[in-house]
Formats: structure tokens, C-alpha cells, sequence
């Protein structure tokens, strides 16, 4: 009877050791400041019990990879940084790790105003500290896959583009992971092109094709009435010219087209800079240049789609600070309004 009631007691407090163990385990840590723990993407629920216990998180990471198994839980834990701290119960830990709910990421804001060319983005971008100023140029040149971005696909393989991704990169504020790649950044704008330009509406590629354009035409006509143009009101009427110029043919003589040329546009052209040899200098060829010499806005794309329906061949600006335009069909009005612009500066 004694060896009985020997094995029964080793047995009882063995077994009453192997629950103190249990229970001790599983019980939350002590209390603690917060750490930051990362859960990579992938990784399991056992390999996520030995980094809570290594952080201090939990007691005993072998209790908790079981305690998982009992409960069916650790299949739906998200990567992310948590902020988790000791005292936690293990309840608590696994909705959180359940939930996604991860510290926020830091992110960087930038606004890329509409107009602005590669060069002008890339030096923004680089004073800001977002970019290396080098690879961003690199990148924009790179005849290469982005992805699912499906615009910048339009673009031609032709040596004669200033920067391959001109008119792609689209002008807008974006908000960022901090640390974003290069890389990263110039494909989140050309996905945000093909994201405005799906706003179009669902027509939009059959009016491109009645019109017998590419996309490619299409982002560069727009970059064009982009430079030349302020008030929205205006844009369909350049966007005409444009179109009756290329119809004719003749020059489109667009002064931003060979300011595009030059590493720091002028105040004002001179005559030599109107004869410089390029397919971008609209003064002396009688088409479109190779390619967007800017970052067009969607009201210059609709108004490149959708151009008022006009007799004009001729606009000049008014020198009264309105930023708007006279118009003309002939020449001789145009004189005429050159000098009405002259009268108003001052």
C-alpha cells in the first residue's frame, strides 16, 4: 500500500509540476516598455513564437508554437512592425497579430506640379532628399518593363526622345513609404497616368483611333497645349491650332518645344535659338516632336482628345497679365493681333 501511495504522489506532483510549468509559461511577462517586432512576409507561427520570446514578448516561445496548435491559431498572422510589449496576454498578442494592426509605416508626401518636365521632376525630387537625382534620370531613359503600367507600353522605340518617360510620369501629390526606391516612385506615377486615364471615359481609345492617333501623339499634343496654356477655358482652342497646323502641313512653332531643349529654359528665344537642328524645334519641322516635352494634365488630355472645332492657325499671348490668348485664322490677323497684345503690356 505505501509503494502505491508513493507512485501515486510522484505521479499526482509530477503531474502537478508538468501544469505548474504549463500555466507559468503561458502566463503573460512581466510588465515592460513597448518594443517594435517585425513579422517578415512568410514567416511561420513557430519562428513567430521564438521572435516574441527573444523581444521579451512572451515567457516560453515552445508552450506558446503548441498553445498556437491547440487553438488553431497563427495561419492568419500578418507581416508588418507591431508595437507589442511584455505583459500581454496571449490572447491579446494573437488578435493583433490577427488584425494587421502594425504600427504605421512613415511615409514622405511630394507634389509634382503639371508642366513640369523629367529634368524639373528629378531636380525637385533630389532637393527634397527623396531621390538620387543620377538614377531617377537613369531610370526615366531606360527602355524597360514597368509592370502592369500599361501607358508608357505606347511609348515608341525611338533614339530621338529627349527622356523616354516625358508626359508619363503624371503631375500630382503623392504620399510614399519613406525609403522608396527610385524605382518605386517613377512606377507609382506611371500607374497613376494609366489611373487618370481610365477616367476618360470607357470611349476614349475609339475617339484616339478616329482621330488616328496614338497614345504616344496623343500625351505629346497634350504636353504642348500643357506649356502653352493656362486658363482650362483656352486649352481646346490651342489644341485646334494644333491640329489644323498638323493638317495643313506647317511648322507648329511652339516656343516650348526648343526651350525643352535647353538644360535652363530663357526668358525669352532668340532667332539663333529658333534655327537649332532638332526634331524637337517645331519651327523647323512641319510635325509633331518625337515625343511629350512635359507632364500634361488631364485637362490638357481631354482637351487633346476632345479640340474645339476652329478655323484658327495663329494665337498670341495678351501682355495685359490675363494669360490669355488672341486668336486668328490668317496671317494678317495675326499681325494685327501681335500688335493689340503689344498695346496692352505696361
Amino acid at each position: 500500500m505505501w509503494v502505491v501511495l508513493t507512485i501515486l504522489a510522484v505521479l499526482i506532483i509530477g503531474a502537478g509540476s508538468i501544469l505548474l510549468y504549463v500555466w507559468n509559461g503561458l502566463r503573460p511577462a512581466s510588465d515592460g516598455p513597448a518594443k517594435t517586432v517585425k513579422i517578415d512576409s512568410g514567416m511561420s507561427a513557430f519562428r513567430v513564437s521564438d521572435t516574441l520570446e527573444q523581444q521579451g514578448i512572451i515567457k516560453n516561445a515552445f508552450l506558446f508554437k503548441y498553445y498556437l496548435k491547440v487553438k488553431h491559431e497563427g495561419s492568419h498572422f500578418q507581416a508588418g512592425s507591431y508595437e507589442l510589449h511584455p505583459g500581454m496576454t496571449n490572447s491579446e498578442i494573437i488578435a493583433k497579430l490577427n488584425a494587421g494592426d502594425t504600427i504605421p509605416e512613415e511615409t514622405v508626401r511630394f507634389t509634382i506640379p503639371e508642366g513640369y518636365t523629367v529634368l524639373q521632376i528629378a531636380d525637385k525630387l533630389a532637393a527634397e532628399g527623396i531621390v538620387d537625382k543620377d538614377k531617377f534620370l537613369k531610370l526615366a531613359d531606360e527602355k524597360r518593363d514597368w509592370g502592369d503600367a500599361e501607358a508608357v507600353r505606347s511609348i515608341p522605340d525611338d533614339s530621338n526622345l529627349h527622356h523616354r518617360l516625358e508626359g508619363y510620369l503624371f503631375p500630382e501629390t503623392y504620399e510614399m513609404k519613406k525609403g522608396s526606391t527610385e524605382e518605386e516612385i517613377i512606377s507609382r506615377m506611371l500607374l497613376e497616368t494609366d489611373r487618370k486615364l481610365n477616367e476618360l471615359g470607357e470611349d476614349w481609345q475609339s475617339e484616339l483611333e478616329a482621330r488616328k492617333l496614338t497614345l504616344h501623339q496623343l500625351m505629346t499634343i497634350a504636353s504642348l497645349i500643357e506649356r502653352e496654356v493656362v486658363v482650362d477655358q483656352e486649352r481646346p482652342i490651342v489644341a485646334s491650332v494644333i491640329y489644323n497646323r498638323l493638317a495643313k502641313p506647317m511648322p507648329l512653332q511652339i516656343d516650348a518645344t526648343v526651350q525643352y531643349l535647353l538644360d535652363k529654359p530663357k526668358e525669352r528665344l532668340m532667332e539663333n535659338d529658333l534655327k537649332v537642328d532638332s526634331p524637337y524645334n517645331t519651327y523647323q519641322v512641319k510635325s509633331l516632336p518625337p515625343g511629350p516635352i512635359a507632364s500634361p494634365s488631364i485637362a490638357s488630355i481631354e482637351a487633346a482628345l476632345h479640340p474645339a472645332q476652329t478655323d484658327y492657325y495663329y494665337y498670341v499671348t495678351i501682355k495685359d497679365g490675363s494669360q490669355t490668348h488672341l486668336f486668328a485664322k490668317t496671317y494678317q490677323e495675326h499681325l494685327k493681333n501681335i500688335d493689340k497684345s503689344n498695346k496692352t503690356a505696361g
